[in-house]
């Protein structure tokens, strides 16, 4: 099956052109889509090459692309738009009925859908430093400074969600391996007790976790069927004695653990910038 081009065509970054477009296209399961970004499309010049690259992977797939868009000036709009394409502009759909709402017409510059209060960024940041800092165990001293902390087995998910809390939230995360010890004696190890309201654990079927470890280290005892449903069984006995709220992240991306994490927590995310401030840096 040939796979149907889709671009994401923003005079910025792209990321909301993505966001929206990819949010959309996961509710067309069996179809399979060919992804391309053009970012910073913010000239005529610019605009002809995304319309001629938008035709020119029409013209080899055989399948009329997708173009999600984000382009402020509408004369950009009107030139990618030419192209044989079905163009879906993601910001008109919502700001017309916004404009009519609030009774002011939007005022439409480049890069606003990005910006964020220098505060929220600073938070934002901070957390990132915070999570690599505080990855797999280490530095357990600066605990008392966490909103949450992961606690699982190897491979179970921790360290990329901890960053995304941190990039995307704002939210100060750790995380803390649960070894062989630890799963024996089926109690916390000693550095997370005095921080059990922050802990979160991970799990996820043995499968899923075989199929990763065998990635890292092929054939090993570490990577066993076995030993990781041991450990997964040992991990679940642990969260129940100690009251420790988890997660089973099996088929779930980083997005939606860290969301769920975020509604089974409460923790609150970072706050939101005002719109139109610049992005920082």
């Amino acid at each position: 099956m040939a796979r149907r081009p889709v671009f994401f065509v923003s005079d910025s970054t792209g990321i909301t052109a993505e966001t929206v477009g990819r949010s959309l296209l996961t509710q067309f399961s069996g179809l399979e889509f060919e992804e391309r970004t053009l970012r910073y499309v913010n000239s005529s010049r610019r605009a002809q090459e995304a319309r001629a690259a938008i035709a020119a992977a029409g013209k080899a797939s055989g399948l009329r692309p997708l173009v999600f868009a984000t382009l402020v000036d509408p004369a950009l709009r009107q030139q990618v738009a030419a192209a044989d394409c079905l163009f879906l502009d993601v910001m008109s759909s919502f700001l017309e009925p916004l404009a009519r709402e609030l009774g002011v017409p939007p005022q439409p510059a480049v890069g606003q859908t990005h910006g964020m209060a220098a505060a929220a960024y600073e938070r934002r940041m901070e957390a990132v430093n915070f999570a690599l800092h505080n990855d797999d165990g280490a530095g357990t001293r600066s605990y008392d400074q966490a909103d949450v902390i992961l606690v699982g087995v190897s491979r179970s998910g921790k360290t990329p969600t901890c960053l995304y809390l941190a990039l995307h939230y704002g939210v100060f995360a750790a995380n803390y391996p649960l070894v062989e010890e630890d799963l024996e004696r089926l109690a916390l190890p000693p550095p997370l007790v005095p921080h059990r309201r922050c802990l979160f654990g991970l799990t996820l079927s043995a499968e899923r976790l075989h199929r990763l470890r065998e990635a890292r280290q092929p054939g090993s005892c570490y990577a066993s069927l076995r030993q990781c449903r041991y450990e997964l069984q040992q991990a679940e006995a642990l969260y129940r004695a100690a009251g420790i709220d988890h997660l089973d992240v099996t088929g779930l991306s980083v997005e939606e653990i860290a969301t769920r994490i975020m509604a089974m927590t409460g923790l609150d995310p970072a706050p939101a910038a005002p719109a139109g401030d610049p992005v920082p840096g």
